[in-house]
């Protein structure tokens, strides 16, 4: 795996086998990070990983300048994994908490930029998600809410649905406070 941009662009760090996650292609975190540099700037914004999973994403945000970056991921092994590498390779700004996601949520009581979610696919309650999210009052003013999922989930008629961005089979549906005001 590797960083595909901003000041450690092309660093790859190794992932312990046998840890529960599915990282994100390195095809559909360009076409995100594209979407994202296009309408946020990473040097002023807070940012939210759930299922943190690899770190992949906290990575990448924090290479483009973010220094203010929650990540959540409730499996030790790769709480760990995270924290090795923030310090491996100096990542300011990264926060690494290891607890569910939903009692994460439920207990935040702050507001973040740009949330993303690369929950696992076969997870019982992800289409519940993107409620939770907006019902504990997680994204401040015009941010985003970045859902990954696969094709098996639809939220296009969230009220909350800004857009999707669709890599294969990788999609991200975006939300936001008002939609209509983002168009």
């Amino acid at each position: 795996m590797r960083i595909i941009g901003g000041k450690l662009k092309s660093v790859r760090f190794e992932p312990p086998k046998n840890i529960p996650t599915r990282p994100t292609t390195d095809f559909a975190k360009e076409g995100l990070f594209n979407t994202l540099n296009n309408s946020f700037n990473f040097d002023n914004i807070k940012v939210l990983d759930l299922f943190g999973g690899t770190g992949s994403i906290s990575y990448e945000f924090s290479s483009r300048g973010c220094t203010d970056i929650t990540t959540e991921e409730i499996f030790p092994r790769c709480a760990d994994f995270i924290k090795r590498t923030v310090q491996q390779h100096n990542l300011s700004g990264i926060k690494v908490l290891k607890m569910d996601v939903f009692k994460f949520m439920e207990t935040a009581h702050q507001k973040f930029d740009v949330i993303f979610a690369g929950p696992p696919y076969p997870l019982p309650n992800l289409d519940t998600i993107p409620d939770l999210v907006f019902q504990y009052g997680l994204v401040e003013g015009d941010g985003w809410f970045i859902l990954e999922h696969n094709p098996n989930h639809n939220f296009e008629k969230h009220p909350h649905f800004f857009k999707f961005k669709n890599y294969g089979t990788t999609i991200f549906s975006v939300f936001t406070n008002d939609p209509e005001k983002n168009d």
